[in-house]
């Protein structure tokens, strides 16, 4: 028998629970408003500046400064917010009136800068991947403990309600005993997705003046050892999620959205370490002098006794269905989109001989369909909490939790090895 939609939020408490954390806060008054500064305005930089001046009502706030190590983005930036912008984001910490910063840098970035911004007293919402290493990982989450500032990190399926549905559900016992997940994130685009959407400006560069100056130095950040010191190479500025000195490939950008949310229906609000983790895949098609494969699979083994398999190619986009398993039955999120995270179903259904335990968990159904209810995106929900003391989506211990994972996947496919994670070090061993 298959329940509808209808019948099941009449007979199951605990989605009637589950639903009410998707409700908007109310939107405080203009003495609350957040003023913040965005630093790195590139394509996701961008993103983050036009939606936050637009919905600058709705969420009260205000983009007051900028700050890029190109010109012509620092420019266009600064036309789109009128505020101030600054080639050094250093400048843009020093000022009082800054309440937060949006860290949308390249990924070998994201730790000094995050620990630099809440240093100077400013709350920090950062950008997916949370850092390139994992030892970067934990200086970030011990700043985040020794400041107590609002921290968030974006991957945007972590504001999909359908995950956080799962958790309610899974705690209470409507699967059995979940041993395994499934997800993925796809590309096909003719030329390569991580070209295309990333065309190089042949103008730009350190050597150039006005808006085609670019501060090399400052972007590789070799001063302070974030990454090797080498020439201007346009190809690395503007394609950097290519090479393995600023990025993790399709796996930090990609997969740290899907397994992020996957350990907040899995393991909780702050998910946890793997206890070890195998990759594999490679360069199939795109041989463009890449560093990063086109073909890129992953499985993650937990100490609470569950896999996560992850995939994530560049070279066909058909989606890889979202499920979690368990011994009763099988949670199915639709894959309608997989960018916004906010429509769509989810469904429950029994399986093989535990179809009877099902049925008895899930009010007599052998099928249950939810639907998912609207939460505050990641912006808001941010903004929210520094506001009200919440805690974030994606706050620093998920963050790191998926950093870990992540990141000992890379190093898997890398190095052609499974890694593990001792637990008492907190490091990855061979």
């Amino acid at each position: 028998m298959r329940q509808t939609r209808r019948d099941f939020l009449k007979t199951t408490a605990v989605t009637a629970g589950v639903l009410a954390v998707g409700s908007r806060q109310q939107i405080l008054g203009a003495n609350d408003r957040i003023n913040i500064g965005i630093i790195g305005v590139g394509g996701m930089g961008s993103g983050h500046l036009r939606a936050l001046t637009e919905h600058s009502d709705e969420y009260n706030c205000k983009v007051v400064a900028v700050c890029d190590v190109y010109q012509r983005r620092l420019n266009l930036a600064k036309e789109i917010c009128g505020g101030d912008g600054y080639l050094d984001y250093r400048e843009l910490l020093r000022r009082e009136d800054i309440d937060a910063v949006w860290v949308v840098t390249p990924d070998h970035w994201h730790s000094k800068i995050s620990i630099d911004a809440m240093a100077a007293g400013k709350h920090v919402y950062c950008e997916k991947p949370m850092t390139l290493t994992i030892a970067q990982a934990f200086e970030v989450r011990d700043a985040v403990k020794k400041y107590g500032k609002v921290f968030q990190v974006g991957p945007n399926r972590t504001a999909d309600d359908r995950f956080w549905k799962a958790q309610e559900l899974i705690k209470a016992g409507k699967l059995g005993k979940v041993t395994w997940a499934q997800g993925g994130y796809n590309r096909n685009i003719r030329g390569g997705a991580f070209n295309e959407w990333f065309p190089i400006d042949g103008t730009a560069g350190p050597g150039k003046s006005a808006d085609d100056y670019v501060d090399w130095e400052m972007w590789l950040g070799d001063e302070w050892g974030l990454a090797p010191k080498i020439s201007w190479n346009p190809e690395h500025f503007f394609r950097f999620r290519k090479y393995w000195p600023y990025n993790g490939g399709v796996a930090t950008d990609l997969l740290y959205h899907m397994l992020a949310p996957l350990l907040i229906s899995m393991s909780g609000n702050n998910g946890e370490f793997p206890r070890r983790v195998n990759a594999n895949g490679g360069l199939y098609i795109l041989k463009d002098g890449r560093d990063i494969p086109d073909v890129f699979l992953m499985n993650l083994d937990y100490p609470s006794d569950f896999l996560i398999n992850l995939t994530s190619v560049l070279t066909n986009d058909t989606p890889v269905p979202t499920r979690i398993y368990g011994q009763y039955g099988t949670i199915e999120i639709a894959s309608d989109s997989d960018r916004a995270g906010q429509g769509g179903d989810m469904t429950l259904t029994g399986n093989g001989d535990f179809v009877k335990e099902f049925k008895e968990m899930n009010g007599g159904y052998t099928e249950v369909t939810i639907p998912a209810e609207e939460r505050p995106d990641l912006r808001e929900n941010f903004l929210n909490c520094i506001r009200d003391g919440g805690t974030p989506y994606c706050n620093v211990d998920l963050g790191t939790a998926t950093m870990v994972g992540i990141k000992m996947g890379v190093e898997s496919y890398r190095q052609s090895k499974t890694m593990l994670w001792d637990a008492k070090k907190n490091r990855v061993v061979g």
